[in-house]
């Protein structure tokens, strides 16, 4: 027997488990040194996720929208600072009364969707739901988001399917920041961003009250919110 081969391979074998013990305990002290950092990372992008091609998919085909305020024809409510009005993108609809009039009043989806936003904005947003709906357009299928903002109450849930018409919420005043009404927007958009509520630049945001007219898909005289 040749002794110092012998010697030779243990010390190799020595050598290779040293780093393989090296290896794993160098593996398992960056996953806990970064682990937690990477999923507060994912939790603070997720305004920013888009939306996965099942959950676009899986969307109902909306026919028609109404007004989320009043009746589906929008009595009742007026629009006290319409959209790009001192670079406003959004619609604030209030009723007809004004001031703290509609506090607590039914806030209804404009369309069949379902709820990617249902939580509070932060400082001057109040709470807020954002949802998304699809539509055949054009020869293909387009995704825009109805917004609703300033909210007191909010009655639905994130990944919820509602209805048109369906009661989604309360009218508030982002607590106690305005007198009671409802920031409305609608937008081109699939991610749950809640972004500025004023600025120059509208490319996404939508004209929230010349949509609904253009997608009604009823006549004029169709006024009061139908059983859903």
């Amino acid at each position: 027997m040749n002794l110092s081969t012998s010697k030779s391979g243990t010390s190799a074998g020595v050598v290779l488990l040293f780093f393989a013990v090296f290896a794993c305990a160098l593996a398992a002290g960056l996953y806990f040194r970064f682990s937690r950092g990477l999923l507060a990372t994912r939790t603070i992008a997720q305004a920013f996720d888009l939306a996965s091609p099942l959950d676009l998919a899986s969307l109902p085909s909306v026919t028609r929208f109404d007004f989320p305020l009043g009746s589906e024809h929008g009595a009742f409510a007026y629009n006290a600072q319409p959209f790009t009005q001192n670079r406003h993108l959004g619609d604030d609809l209030n009723g007809i009364a004004g001031e703290n009039s509609d506090l607590g009043d039914s806030v209804h989806a404009v369309a069949d969707g379902r709820v990617i936003w249902a939580a509070e904005g932060g400082p001057g947003w109040g709470k807020i739901i954002i949802l998304l709906h699809a539509l055949e357009e054009n020869g293909g299928r387009r995704y825009v988001q109805s917004y609703y903002a300033h909210l007191d109450t909010i009655m639905v849930a994130p990944r919820q399917d509602v209805r048109r018409g369906e009661q989604i919420a309360t009218v508030g005043n982002a607590d106690g920041l305005y007198w009671a009404h409802l920031h409305f927007e609608m937008r081109d958009f699939i991610t749950p961003f809640i972004g500025p509520g004023y600025r120059e630049e509208t490319r996404g945001w939508l004209n929230p009250t010349e949509f609904i007219q253009q997608h009604r898909g009823a006549p004029d005289d169709d006024v009061g919110r139908a059983a859903w």
